[in-house]
């Protein structure tokens, strides 16, 4: 039965890669021409009745009602610091070295793990961990392109998601994966309606570093295309929101955080289909190097399943 959980969490944990992998080729292609805080408002209000629907299939709406409410707001505040800086870089960097530094995530989820949740790593599992990280390295084999300011973002972007998840990990014993995405959302929804009524009343144009013209850009209204680009963010991020929740709900953070590094893969797949990039040698290897981390993690996993209750807080 650990084993059948265990194998459910990592193919969610894949899938939400495999979800979110296509929001990151949206939001690439409008973040010349868009605001950050208006992709995000959008997608958020798209987002809110899959969510919805998820909740009430998950539970009913009443368990939105949560007496942990303080620790879902505080994970949406996370993850709104997490995937807002991830975006910033997006002007900035290629995709593919976005992607490279951002696969730190397992490194500080298997950090975090310990001191948090009590999840005991073994010098095993952290062997696999930095086996998956090396593969990620040869993948994209990030340059000197890298390494400027928003090159920071992004590794801050993947320990904001690495806390966000492991919290999620205590407090999804007792909420659903879909009301973690309630808040998740509404958080980003407050946020970003709120950044753009201050930079509405200011009404200028900053000019100067890209990341910083992506959060302070005016209001545009968008095509079609862009419009219908920025709204299937809505679904996605709703779909993959629950999907990466349940993934870290279910088993224990340490072992289902080595299969983050599959969007390496997807990155590569898109790369190849939209902007015909061939891969090469090195991603082959890479992606090689991936697979088998994550399989190792799984041989390596032992002991009981904690999502039975052992981290439940003292009566």
């Amino acid at each position: 039965m650990a084993m059948s959980t265990r194998l459910q969490a990592v193919l969610w944990l894949m899938a939400g890669v495999f979800t979110f992998s296509l929001q990151d080729i949206a939001i690439k292609t409008v973040s010349g021409s868009y605001p950050v805080h208006e992709v995000i408002f959008t997608r958020c209000v798209m987002a809110i009745p899959f969510i919805l629907f998820l909740v009430a299939r998950a539970g009913g709406l009443r368990t939105i009602r949560s007496p942990r409410s303080g620790a879902l707001i505080l994970r949406g505040v996370l993850l709104l610091c997490s995937y807002t800086s991830y975006f910033l870089a997006f002007p900035v960097m290629k995709l593919a070295d976005v992607i490279a530094l951002y696969a730190t995530v397992p490194l500080f989820v298997t950090a975090l793990a310990g001191p948090f949740l009590g999840e005991k790593i073994s010098l095993a599992r952290w062997g696999a961990v930095c086996l998956g990280f090396v593969g990620a390295l040869v993948m994209v084999r990030p340059g000197s392109s890298v390494f400027e300011l928003a090159s920071l973002l992004t590794v801050f972007s993947a320990l904001a998601y690495a806390s966000a998840q492991v919290l999620a990990r205590r407090i999804g014993l007792d909420d659903s994966a879909a009301v973690m995405s309630f808040y998740q959302n509404l958080l980003y929804l407050v946020a970003a309606g709120l950044l753009a009524a201050v930079v509405t009343a200011w009404g200028g144009d900053y000019v100067g570093h890209k990341s910083l013209v992506f959060l302070l850009r005016q209001w545009e209204m968008p095509g079609l295309r862009d419009f219908l680009l920025i709204a299937a963010c809505g679904p996605i991020a709703a779909i993959g929101m629950t999907m990466l929740g349940e993934a870290y709900r279910l088993e224990e953070a340490n072992i289902v955080t080595s299969f983050e590094y599959t969007n390496l893969i997807w990155g590569t797949i898109w790369g190849y289909l939209i902007w015909a990039e061939t891969p090469g040698l090195n991603s082959v290897i890479g992606a090689g190097l991936i697979v088998a981390a994550g399989l190792l993690l799984l041989v390596f996993a032992k002991g009981k399943n904690t999502v039975t209750g052992d981290l439940r807080e003292p009566d």
